[in-house]
């Protein structure tokens, strides 16, 4: 069984876009996070898009974005979403049809605390 289909996302991640979407327990998210309050200037931003897809398919809760953000000693200064207009949010026949038709990117915009 790939990991994809373990975290119950019905694909196989074929490039290394898709083993970071497809990442076990955030794995990517995690060092993203991280590692961003190091890199940022006194009063600067780091700049996040991320898909609520993983929400919607049960793999993660907005609780525990919320958690990893203030863990990695961040605070969230705003949020800009938008909600996508690609051909898969209509299409019925696609597995994930269900979850992409409420799924919502946004820009989170992080601050070190």
């Amino acid at each position: 069984m790939s990991p994809a289909t373990r975290l119950g996302v019905p694909a196989q991640p074929n490039s290394a876009l898709e083993h970071a979407v497809y990442n076990p327990d955030s794995r990517m998210l995690r060092g993203f996070l991280g590692g961003l309050a190091a890199h940022l200037a006194p009063g600067g931003e780091g700049w996040l898009i991320l898909s609520n897809l993983a929400e919607h398919l049960g793999l993660r809760t907005r609780e525990a974005l919320l958690a990893l953000i203030a863990e990695a000693g961040l605070k969230v200064v705003g949020r800009l979403d938008a909600r996508p207009h690609h051909p898969r949010v209509t299409d019925p026949s696609d597995p994930l049809h269900a979850a992409r038709a409420k799924e919502v990117t946004s820009l989170w915009r992080l601050a070190a605390r």
